[in-house]
């Protein structure tokens, strides 16, 4: 058995920790068979886990322990992933979705939707990245009480380009640059932002939505300076056709929305710029979010 999730890009400018869509990377994490001790065949680098201490095995284990459920069996894994690791891109999100999916199927769990959504928030700390990586397309999420409330719509019609640094920026460094508290007519206008930014998603207004997710007071601001590459991105995308450019998630991955039509000349621009150095994907929104082939 394969589950399969998708990389995910949050926040789009001004919806911090509650906005995310779904991209076409993936994660993958083949069942090869029952085994003497827990084994993650894998090949993304000596750094990351290949028994009980990696992250979709801690994720196995928390939801078997939150069920009350002990597995008779261990098993021999193999995970494959398309998603830069710790670059913004849900690398981590995709692991606790494929981590939640697999005790439901090891241990026939029967989880529901909402289940899983609850259990991710709950380990991952907020849905913005989990919410898109289970549910695909674009989701819109809140979390409080222990409870998480999705709106999950299609996104539309746009191409992305993903610029992809040549060095990682951990979200926990990136968060330590945000401000501990906003004054309230700070707070209420960051919040209006945000909500202008939600109703044209909705509406399909990828031309204002753009213009306005540039417009960000939650976090842009605070990280810029990690991220020199995104105030060129910007000049580039204005200058270019592109209808915004936003930081992914903690960064450093800086995400265009942009029409089909000026694709290529933003992709050249992107490739001409000196001052750029990593690598540039050109994605779609995935629509399906985490699924299983048998």
């Amino acid at each position: 058995m394969k589950i399969i999730v998708p990389a995910t890009s949050a926040n789009l400018g001004a919806g911090f920790d509650s906005i995310g869509i779904a991209v076409n990377l993936y994660l993958t994490v083949e069942i090869l068979g029952i085994s003497n001790s827990w084994y993650i065949e894998h090949d993304l680098g000596e750094n990351i886990p290949t028994d009980e201490r990696n992250l979709l095995l801690t994720t196995l284990t928390e939801v078997l322990s939150v069920k009350n459920v002990v597995l008779s069996e261990k098993y021999h894994l193999k995970m494959t992933s398309e998603i830069p690791l710790a670059r913004g891109l849900g690398s981590s999100s995709s692991v606790i979705i494929a981590g939640i999916e697999l005790a439901n199927q090891l241990a026939q769990l029967n989880l529901t939707i909402d289940d899983k959504l609850e259990l991710a928030t709950q380990i991952e700390g907020h849905p913005d990245n989990v919410a898109p990586a289970l549910l695909g397309n674009l989701v819109i999420a809140t979390t409080s009480n222990h409870h998480t409330d999705a709106v999950c719509a299609q996104f539309p019609a746009s191409k992305l380009l993903a610029f992809v640094p040549n060095y990682e920026l951990k979200t926990m460094d990136s968060r330590k640059v945000l401000p501990e508290q906003l004054t309230y007519k700070e707070a209420v206008s960051a919040s209006s932002i945000a909500n202008v930014l939600t109703a044209n998603l909705l509406t399909g207004d990828l031309l204002s939505a753009g213009k306005i997710m540039e417009r960000d007071r939650f976090h842009e601001p605070y990280r810029a300076n990690l991220v020199p590459e995104l105030a060129i991105l910007r000049k580039i995308g204005r200058a270019h056709g592109a209808y915004g450019t936003y930081l992914s998630g903690a960064g450093p991955t800086i995400m265009m929305l942009c029409a089909d039509e000026v694709l290529s000349v933003l992709t050249e621009q992107i490739h001409q710029d000196k001052q750029l150095t990593g690598q540039l994907y050109s994605l779609e929104i995935d629509k399906i979010g985490l699924k299983t082939e048998h």
